[in-house]
């Protein structure tokens, strides 16, 4: 083994590193003995109850029958507000319409009604509010009952506490309540009745729909409406190939070979196929309607006033004509009596 060497630098190398470790010692020694001074103090906020009553309810989130933050929830309410708002809704069964086929029904379907609407008029705002979506049917089939059976203006306020713990009245009577729901239920607990509107059209809740609205009825545009998606020649004929070349695209004729015009609610009305073509066909739309009944009813005040002159004149020819029987009669007599 060869002999070790004795180093100066060693020497003090070890000797700077042995009181760093006795530092290190001591501090660690300290921090393990508890301190005799008192811990800091810092202001906290007292903790604050504001006691809010069991029975209080949100105005922002009235309970519902319903979870009301669902998509199935919002939808319901959508379908609920169209059928309040809206006078005329068309169904169609659609069966698989692309993306393509959907936009080409669209843009013809604007083409249509821009061509009966004049512009700056209503009838021009009628045609920009019209619209086709695709239902859910089922959620769309119980907004249905709610419309036609729920009455809200019937339900009864109810007592709860308000935030301060004063006792107030309030009305829940929103679309998605338990009253709704217990009013649906009532009235379908043995079927629909059968005078209902909902009745009538629950045959045509069946399989894939689609909606059409107008924001009014509209004879002229629903005749447009029907010449673009359900063609009936001679009364509503398809539009010509040189005046309307995008309506013979193919995916225009795709898309109509898969819409089916099945019926319509017009003004809380239920109307089938041949009644929906029937308001279309108004001739002049309802200006020319109410043409027509101003007419009819001025034709039967012409004959009601006739019937009575000549009642009038009738019993006024006939006491005439006895009048003259009579003066005959007297001056006959006495003629007689003078020749005797």
């Amino acid at each position: 083994m060869p002999p070790r060497l004795r180093c100066t630098a060693v020497r003090g190398l070890s000797s700077a590193i042995k009181p760093l470790n006795s530092r290190i010692a001591t501090r660690s020694a300290a921090l393990l003995i508890p301190s005799t001074q008192t811990p800091r103090q810092y202001a906290t906020a007292a903790p604050v109850s504001f006691g809010i009553p069991d029975d209080y309810i949100p105005p922002t989130k009235p309970p519902t029958a319903r979870p009301a933050d669902t998509r199935k929830a919002q939808l319901l309410r959508t379908y609920t507000s169209l059928l309040r708002t809206t006078p005329l809704i068309l169904l169609f069964q659609h069966n698989n319409l692309t993306a393509v086929e959907w936009a080409a029904v669209r843009r013809e379907l604007r083409v249509a009604l821009r061509e009966v609407s004049a512009p700056g008029t209503e009838s021009e705002g009628i045609a920009n509010h019209t619209h086709i979506q695709i239902l859910k049917t089922r959620i769309f089939e119980v907004a249905l009952k709610t419309i036609e059976f729920y009455d809200p203006s019937k339900v009864k306020p109810t007592t709860v506490s308000a935030i301060t713990g004063e006792k107030v009245q309030v009305v829940h009577n929103h679309d998605l309540s338990k009253a709704a729901w217990k009013a649906v239920q009532e009235a379908t607990k043995n079927g629909a009745p059968e005078n209902s509107t909902y009745a009538q059209l629950e045959p045509l809740l069946v399989g894939p729909l689609a909606a059409l609205t107008l924001p009014s009825v509209s004879p002229q545009h629903l005749a447009a409406v029907i010449k673009v998606l359900s063609p009936s020649p001679p009364k509503f004929p398809a539009p010509s190939r040189k005046k309307s070349p995008g309506y013979y695209d193919m995916h225009m004729q795709n898309g109509l070979q898969k819409l089916l015009l099945v019926g319509g609610r017009i003004e809380n009305k239920a109307f089938d196929l041949e009644g929906v073509k029937w308001v279309g066909g108004i001739e002049n739309g309802l200006e020319g309607l109410r043409a027509q009944v101003v007419h009819m009813l001025q034709s039967a005040g012409m004959g009601l006033t006739s019937a009575l002159e000549g009642a009038g004149k009738s019993l006024w020819l006939t006491m005439e004509s006895r009048r003259s029987v009579l003066e005959e009669e007297q001056n006959g007599g006495k003629e007689e009596e003078k020749k005797e």
